[in-house]
């Protein structure tokens, strides 16, 4: 029997529709979207002195990029503490090379890492300590930040009485890999987690999340909270640490910020794979409550990003192997309408659209991702050389 052409389209309708839907955001741009420029900087004695902490291991490749940019900031009272976390690389040496030149630039050798406590809270834990400001921003050795980021997000934080201020850069992917994976994670972020204006109505912790990239935080409420010891043993500290402040009814706001950061997560294939599976399974896990409903709730994500991503370009291959057209206008149209969701999430981080054509590939990998993180659930986790059990 064969199938008119007309009830492939049927079939293909949900990846059409979802197609049509991302176009149509993308062409509405980010209104309605709180950003980070809503805020103009603030001057003089409205200033409070603010410490930023930047944990660094082994990352000869971004830390200069990264220190050059905040010592551009144009705010009147800051200071930046490295804290070199153990590095086997030239990272102490780089940051150190600059420092001899700023002396708002402060780098200290981290302390061996004790036991109970994961590499990235204790580090940034130690900058805490030497820290004498009192707004602390917690960001990443790979990001790079606009001059006028800090005096902009200190101000969003003062006039929307918030406890918590993390914004969202614009996300670097300069490899073939990066540009077929990332995208597929960004939107399964955005999926789960929604946009900043919902994530700033939220309140409950089950849904709270920040973005460790950059943590702007008042030093009572990070105190009060108990801070990075709070949350130690944790790999996923930043989204620890939105719970824990959504908890405890503190305020966090988000914004966007493509304009005034970027970062690059990952730099290669292994660090993509090895840094999603070091998040999947434990993110989940806050959402679900439970490894049984983590279990169900991955493999069924990975049932869903097969069918999706997959399905319809192994459908056109074997329509055209096999000369069925009903294959072939199905897979089509389902292929080419997945490649525009993800073309409209490659777009704003300056990307080709086309490049979400390959997106069955990165489909493929972000499954194995899934996977790979779900039997190894909480134990084996692998990030920088250092082995933990969460």
């Amino acid at each position: 029997m064969s199938w008119p052409w007309w009830a492939a389209l049927l079939l293909a309708s949900p990846w059409l529709l979802a197609g049509l839907g991302a176009l149509i955001l993308l062409l509405s741009g980010s209104a309605g979207k709180p950003n980070v420029r809503d805020w103009q900087p603030l001057h003089g004695d409205d200033c409070p002195s603010v410490s930023v902490i930047v944990p660094a291991r082994n990352e000869a490749a971004n830390i200069e990029r990264c220190l050059r940019s905040l010592l551009a900031t144009e705010y009147p009272e800051f200071e930046v503490i490295v804290v070199n976390d153990r590095s086997t690389d030239a990272t102490a040496e780089i940051a150190r090379r600059i420092a001899a030149d700023d002396d708002r630039l402060v780098v200290i050798d981290g302390e061996e890492r004790p036991a109970d406590w994961a590499g990235k809270p204790w580090a940034c834990w130690q900058g805490y300590r030497k820290a004498v400001g009192d707004i602390l921003l917690f960001t990443d050795a790979d990001t790079k930040h606009g001059p006028r980021l800090l005096g902009r997000s200190v101000a969003m934080l003062k006039d929307q009485h918030a406890d918590m201020v993390t914004v969202m850069p614009l996300q670097e992917m300069k490899s073939f890999w990066e540009r077929l994976v990332q995208p597929l994670f960004f939107l399964l972020l955005g999926l789960r987690f929604g946009s900043p204006a919902r994530l700033n109505r939220n309140t409950n912790p089950r849904h709270a999340i920040a973005n460790g990239q950059f943590i702007l935080v008042t030093r009572d409420s990070y105190e009060w909270i108990g801070g990075h010891r709070k949350v130690r043993r944790s790999v996923v500290e930043d989204l620890d640490l939105a719970i824990s402040y959504t908890a405890t009814a503190r305020v966090i706001r988000f914004a966007v910020a493509e304009q005034d950061m970027r970062t690059r997560m990952y730099d290669s294939l292994g660090a993509l794979v090895e840094g999603w599976s070091k998040n999947m399974y434990l993110g989940m896990t806050r959402t679900f409550g439970s490894p049984a409903l983590t279990f169900v709730a991955m493999t069924s994500s990975m049932a869903v990003q097969l069918l999706y991503f997959v399905l319809p370009f192994a459908a056109l291959v074997a329509g055209l192997v096999l000369s069925n057209s009903f294959l072939i206008v199905f897979g089509a149209t389902a292929w080419l309408s997945a490649s525009l969701l993800i073309g409209a999430v490659l777009a704003p981080a300056g990307e080709s659209m086309l490049w979400g054509l390959f997106h069955p590939l990165g489909g493929l990998v972000q499954v194995f991702i899934f996977a790979r993180s779900l039997v190894r659930g909480r134990r084996n986790i692998v990030w920088k050389g250092r082995s933990y059990t969460a």
